[in-house]
């Protein structure tokens, strides 16, 4: 019968992600409801879609495309940031052109990691924050993005154990199809919590809170050029949304550098 103990141990596994879930849900019901105000009351920045689409390397990366865009830095298909106007015209664009150098070259790789952490995007996060748009570092743990990645995990322990009670010797009066039914039940909970997620409570971010969730929704339908449209994109989903070749080649570069000209 220690089939029963691995059924207990699944229990425990999908029954706890699955109230966490729960309690999620209310805090980003409540949390919304508190900050409904705020969606009605402003538009996002760039940077500001950026940090709640993709967090802090999405700002840069916005960053470095708009300079590319405006030929004040050159992000060449090898790898490399080359500055060509070092006067940053805000406090993102000084940062990627400090994370760069005092030589005005560097690869791109550990421009975007060096940006990601600038003073310029920590400030910018906190008003984020302040403001109810995004999930500040001591709630991250507890938002709806993480207590479904918990029920995932839940998830495949609870296919797992059910492997390992299918393998156990059982009793004469028990057959492996009623230890794999048992089984079934545990795990029928945690995709019908997943399922309940996706249709309810998506998208979820671990950036954005559900007010900044809401304004990101409405981005998309604000008007612009067609380099504010694909910065736009790029604020969304990252650099996959270029479409140009060169340019998407220079961020997935990730070989040995070249040597200087």
């Amino acid at each position: 019968m220690f089939w029963l103990l691995l059924l207990l141990l699944a229990w425990a596994f999908a029954g706890t992600a699955g109230v966490r879930l729960c309690l999620a849900a209310l805090r980003d019901a409540a949390t919304d409801r508190d900050s409904a105000a705020v969606g009605d009351a402003r538009e996002l920045t760039l940077y500001e879609a950026a940090f709640l689409s993709g967090g802090p390397r999405r700002v840069a990366d916005v960053t470095l495309v708009s300079m590319a865009r405006q030929r004040r830095l050159l992000l060449a298909h090898t790898g490399w940031a080359t500055v060509v106007d070092p006067h940053g015209r805000d406090d993102m664009e000084r940062s990627v052109i400090g994370a760069i150098g005092p030589d005005g070259q560097s690869r791109i790789a550990p421009v975007r990691t060096r940006a990601a952490r600038a003073d310029a995007v920590r400030r910018l996060a906190d008003r984020l924050v302040r403001s109810g748009l995004a999930v500040s570092d001591a709630a991250a743990g507890r938002t709806v993005g993480a207590a479904v990645r918990q029920v995932r995990v839940a998830a495949l322990a609870v296919a797992v154990l059910a492997v390992a009670a299918l393998l156990l010797p059982v009793q004469a009066d028990t057959s492996r199809l009623m230890v794999g039914l048992w089984f079934l039940l545990p795990f029928t909970l945690s995709l019908s919590c997943l399922a309940v997620a996706r249709f309810e409570v998506h998208p979820y971010s671990p950036w954005a809170s559900p007010a900044g969730q809401r304004l990101l929704g409405a981005l998309p339908r604000q008007r612009g050029g067609a380099d504010r449209s694909l910065l736009t994109s790029v604020a969304l989903r990252g650099i996959r949304a270029v479409g140009e070749p060169e340019l998407r080649a220079a961020f997935a570069h990730r070989d040995a550098p070249p040597h200087r000209r």
